[in-house]
C-alpha cells in the first residue's frame, strides 16, 4: 500500500498574486498601473510574478476584481489577446470612458467588472 504524499500548501494570496500579474499582462497593463489598481507598491508587483508576495486585505479584493475583468473579457473575445488589449484602450460608449483608465479607481474597477459580467451572460 502506497503512502499518500502531501503537497505543499500555497497561500491564496500568493496564487491570486500570480494570477493578477498574468491577467494584467494580458490586459496590456504596466506594472505601475497594476500597482495603482490593486494598491500596492511597484516593487510588490515585481515580486507577485515569482510568488514572493502574498496579497491580503484590500489589495486581495481588488486583485480578485481585476482577474474577473480579465476572465469575462477573455471569454467575450474568445482569447484574442489583441482584441482584449484594444478593448481596454478604446473609448467605450456604454461606460462613457476608456476601460484602462476607469479601472484605476476601485469604483471604476467594479463598474467595468459588472459591465463585462453582464455582457458575458446577458439575461
Amino acid at each position: 500500500m502506497q503512502q499518500s504524499q502531501t503537497l505543499p500548501q500555497t497561500a491564496p494570496g500568493t496564487v491570486l498574486g500570480k494570477a493578477v500579474f498574468r491577467a494584467s499582462q494580458a490586459l496590456g497593463l504596466t506594472g505601475a498601473e497594476l500597482a495603482a489598481i490593486i494598491g500596492v507598491s511597484p516593487a510588490s508587483v515585481s515580486r507577485l510574478s515569482g510568488g514572493q508576495y502574498t496579497l491580503s486585505g484590500k489589495p486581495f479584493e481588488l486583485a480578485a476584481c481585476l482577474v474577473r475583468v480579465f476572465r469575462s473579457l477573455d471569454a467575450i473575445v474568445h482569447g484574442d489577446a489583441t482584441s482584449m488589449k484594444a478593448w481596454m484602450a478604446s473609448q467605450n460608449t456604454h461606460l462613457n470612458t476608456v476601460p484602462r483608465e476607469e479601472i484605476k479607481t476601485a469604483p471604476g474597477l467594479v463598474r467595468v467588472m459588472n459591465y463585462l459580467d453582464a455582457a458575458r451572460a446577458p439575461i
